[in-house]
């Protein structure tokens, strides 16, 4: 996809943000699914525990272009996300998804032109209660992230920055 900005790259024309922090590399526990390998956009947050209703919510407002960074609590005890999901995201017009937890449906999933990040795949079904919280300040992969922050995400790795980056 024309137009993307590798991390790699980011990272060494960005020393100063690194230092500073206004740029972030998570940790390297994210498994990649989806067609997309990379993408990039401002983010929206939610933060769950095995309950995925905030998650669908999110993705069936308009994506344009966003990434959703679900906080499931890094639980392996199910799918956050789904292929139903998935597809949702990518007619919406989200960019990518990334999940500190599990999804399912991984073979759906991959059908999609969406990026998606989770720790791994796991084929049982999330509650439906609604409980969570959208738009809030989370901590995954070791950084701090924000709604309307920036996520950067290729085969390298993820990206958090303070500010759409350019290079």
């Amino acid at each position: 996809m024309a137009g993307l900005l590798a991390t790699a790259e980011l990272c060494d024309t960005n020393a100063g943000l690194l230092a500073s922090g206004d740029l972030r590399v998570m940790q390297p526990v994210f498994r990649a699914y989806g067609q997309r390998r990379a993408f990039s956009g401002p983010i929206m947050t939610v933060k769950v525990f095995e309950d995925n209703t905030l998650v669908r919510e999110a993705l069936e407002t308009q994506g344009e272009g966003r990434v959703l960074v679900v906080d499931g609590g890094g639980s392996l005890r199910c799918g956050m996300l789904g292929g139903n999901l998935a597809l949702l995201a990518q007619n919406m017009g989200w960019a990518g998804i990334v999940v500190n937890g599990c999804v399912r449906d991984v073979d759906e999933i991959n059908g999609c032109d969406i990026g998606v990040r989770a720790l791994a795949s796991h084929p049982v079904k999330s509650n439906k209660r609604g409980v969570g919280e959208k738009h809030v300040p989370l901590h995954i992969a070791g950084v701090f992230l924000r709604d309307s922050e920036w996520l950067y995400a290729d085969s390298d790795g993820i990206l958090i920055s303070s500010t759409e980056l350019s290079l």
